[in-house]
């Protein structure tokens, strides 16, 4: 439980202890300095401690949005403030200085102006500055008199606080078939799981097992069965709305949230592909290939928003963003422009309707088509932003950048030496031309276990040494994470499509599901501020150049036989129990934040 101290007797008649205990609080009351520095103390260390003006008139709910949010140490509302975890001490430090500032000292009384707000204030100065959640048309102030507490009172009437509350629930920005096709309703089953005492990592387990059963439908390869799978799907984009919902209506954010949140989406539709591929093979259709395409685009598509989200920080300005801030305040471009990217709404219920309608072919094909042109449109906005961009790229884009290269001890061993004499190309050049010469010494161009491929490898490798060795704070410089995505995840494929060996495809599905689960992983740490994964599991996945070198050596030793399937299956096997036992430790550990994605970013 939490504790909230009280900077006074409370008012008659008000529901501020009431409220402050629905919300998990404990209520104390401190009307002295020294009474206030004392309550704070006894609170045990790590639990949140809210300090409240007894005259408070507000909202529950903005009690609730000031007080209780477990993403912020620090937070303050008009009449209260809380700090928790590395903020208690600030907390404390300004407590002691607030008690020096009375003129009786600590045995005085509190003075009259809000002290809630001075400790706010206080808080800053110390270093901890405080969290202003924004309250929309919620009331939350401290008023100094009978008549000014009495029209506080009635603004508190006049305000419908559970519709509030449910509109907070959804993302103010998101695609067009959450926002409304889905939100309107999902909102009310966040709500119903709320009264019930459901943590959105229930409900979040709950979208997971549905999609699984969705995919199992998928896998039987008859029309009822796909049928039932487009349908499970769309409950299962239900459930995965309506758990982000119930953690804003309630404000149940946890690190093991933020990590399935960020993860489950991607297993889910890796899963309903393999189901797909499964249920077309059973009908004597290979489609695999096409799975494993359409995961690799999908990949690809997100790894470029990432990198340049990184490098480049939202400015409406000048530019392309000001084309894009002109075509926003035409409404229906909004939603159009959502829809084209594709994301994650808009994909699913094409997916659904699909497959529920035709078969995993055409289903596949479909989406590879919608794909790629939403790769396009979305590449092509980012190099035009950036070609236009004003200024340099962010501060952190750097590491960052290097962080998502996931270039491994091959391309560092080979790249440093020649960093400085190779300086005259930038770093996207490098990584571009490393691509072709990976590209154009792959078997299904020179012929069937080349080891000119592995010698292609070796310079892909060099390559990405030598564009990662650069300072990456040019304008374009976001390019290298997808370009390397690319060139891992397209050697495999092309390798397992070219091989025509019985199993070689799902095992380079397996392979790419793992390496692009590291990949996601590091987007969520990056944006959590967590910094990239330990360099200790980079070096021992080998990095995204050294996965490329091995697979195609595999090829080179064993194309045309099962032995490259066996590799195949061997490697993913051994990436998948690094990845995600280095993932589930970090995620469940102290120091992962508890971020969600809030971005309404396509996912």
């Amino acid at each position: 439980m939490s504790s909230a101290i009280l900077t006074g007797p409370p008012v008659a008649g008000s529901p501020l202890e009431e409220d402050l205990r629905a919300l998990g609080f404990s209520v104390t009351v401190a009307e002295r300095p020294a009474e206030l520095a004392r309550a704070l103390a006894a609170a045990p260390a790590g639990e949140r401690v809210a300090v409240v003006d007894p005259r408070f008139v507000g909202h529950r709910h903005s009690l609730r949005l000031g007080l209780t949010d477990p993403r912020f140490p620090a937070a303050a509302i008009p009449g209260a403030v809380t700090a928790s975890g590395p903020a208690r001490p600030a907390l404390a430090a300004a407590v002691a200085a607030l008690g020096e500032g009375e003129g009786e000292g600590q045995s005085g009384p509190l003075a009259a102006p809000p002290e809630a707000g001075r400790l706010a204030a206080l808080l800053a100065a110390e270093g901890a500055e405080p969290h202003r959640p924004d309250l929309g048309i919620l009331v939350a102030e401290v008023p100094t008199g009978e008549r000014a507490r009495a029209e506080a009172a009635e603004r508190v009437a006049s305000v419908d606080e559970e519709a509030v509350r449910l509109r907070g629930a959804v993302k103010s920005r998101d695609g067009f078939v959450t926002t409304h096709l889905v939100s309107p309703y999902s909102r009310y089953l966040a709500r119903w799981c709320a009264r019930r005492g459901l943590t959105p990592n229930q409900v979040t387990t709950a979208s997971l097992v549905t999609a699984l059963i969705a995919a199992g439908c998928a896998a039987t390869g008859d029309r009822l069965g796909f049928v039932a799978a487009g349908l499970l799907l769309l409950a299962s984009f239900v459930l995965d709305c309506a758990d982000g919902q119930l953690a804003r209506y309630a404000l149940r954010y946890s690190t093991l949230g933020a990590w399935l949140d960020a993860t489950f989406d991607r297993a889910k539709e890796y899963a309903f592909y393999a189901g797909l591929a499964l249920g077309a093979a059973r009908s004597g259709d290979d489609v695999w290939a096409l799975a494993l395409g359409a995961m690799v685009l999908m990949t690809c598509r997100h790894i470029v928003d990432f990198a340049f989200n990184e490098a480049h920080p939202p400015n409406p300005s000048g530019g392309a963003g000001a084309i894009s801030g002109r075509l926003d305040r035409i409404g229906w471009t909004v939603w159009a422009r959502r829809m084209i990217v594709l994301p994650i709404g808009e994909r699913w219920l094409l997916i659904a309707v699909l497959i529920a309608c035709t078969n995993p072919r055409v289903t596949f094909t479909v989406l590879l088509v919608a794909s790629a042109f939403a790769a396009s449109y979305t590449t092509a906005g980012r190099l035009l932003r950036s070609v236009r961009a004003r200024g340099g790229t962010a501060p952190s884009a750097p590491a960052a950048l290097a962080g998502l290269a996931d270039n491994g001890p091959l391309a560092s061993a080979l790249g440093r030496p020649l960093a400085a004499p190779a300086g005259a190309l930038p770093a996207p050049a490098w990584a571009l031309l490393g691509l072709v010469l990976l590209s154009v010494t792959l078997p299904p161009v020179v012929g069937d276990g080349s080891w000119l491929a592995v010698l292609g490898a070796v310079g892909y490798a060099g390559a990405a040494g030598l564009a990662a060795a650069r300072p990456l704070r040019g304008r374009l410089d976001w390019l290298l994470p997808p370009v390397f995505r690319a060139g891992e995840y397209l050697t495999i494929f092309l390798l397992a499509a070219h091989s025509e060996v019985n199993g070689a495809l799902p095992a380079a599905f397996c392979l790419v599901a793992a390496s692009a689960y590291h990949h996601y992983d590091t987007v969520y740490r990056l944006r959590g501020g967590a910094g990239a994964p330990p360099r200790w599991l980079v070096m021992a996945t080998g990095g995204q150049e050294g996965r490329a070198l091995v697979v195609t050596v595999a090829c080179a030793l064993w194309a045309g036989g099962q032995g490259f399937t066996i590799a195949l299956a061997a490697l993913a096997g051994v990436l998948a129990l690094l990845v995600l036992g280095e993932s589930i430790r970090f995620w469940i550990s102290s120091q992962a934040p508890a971020v969600h994605d809030e971005t309404g970013e396509p996912a």
